[in-house]
């Protein structure tokens, strides 16, 4: 793939196509292409996350074990994993096994970091999509809550 064809592909990318063609060219440029042999774990739950990935081919299978349950998600090309992860410190909250021959771009957080420092613009822009996100989230929360236990609130 050419760098337009990269930057054409994370436009494409609800989180990434906010920032703008030239912010991704640097995000193509800088992210390294990283093949996944079937059955292969790309990380696992607890793992420092110092990246995100974005599947360009292929499938994951994301896994979380919570006590004695476990859940399972399929995620496939064009999937942002580890968003957070280009913004703070944090570990990875599941584990992520390729289910074929995947493909995936890794966008480490200092070349995201550098990214936002000399496109402020597109900081602006994914400071207002993350602040969106946030608050359907509560609004989603409060909503379960509500239907879970609709008694009276203090």
């Amino acid at each position: 793939m050419t760098i337009e064809d990269d930057i054409a592909f994370l436009e494409r990318v609800p989180s990434f196509g906010l920032l703008g063609h030239d912010a991704l060219r640097i995000i193509a440029i800088g992210a390294e292409s990283r093949y996944v042999h079937a059955g292969e774990v790309l990380f696992s739950a607890g793992d420092p996350a110092d990246a995100a990935y974005v599947i360009q081919e292929g499938s994951l299978r994301l896994k979380v074990a919570s006590g004695a349950s476990t859940a399972e998600v399929r995620v496939t090309r064009g999937a942002l994993l580890g968003e957070l992860a280009l913004l703070t410190e944090t570990t990875r909250p599941v584990t992520a096994t390729a289910l074929e021959p995947t493909t995936v771009l890794r966008v480490p957080r200092s070349l995201f970091l550098k990214m936002l420092e000399g496109f402020p613009e597109a900081a602006r822009r994914l400071r207002d999509h993350i602040a969106a996100r946030t608050n359907q989230a509560t609004r989603d929360m409060i909503e379960v809550r509500t239907t879970l236990d609709p008694g009276p609130r203090r």
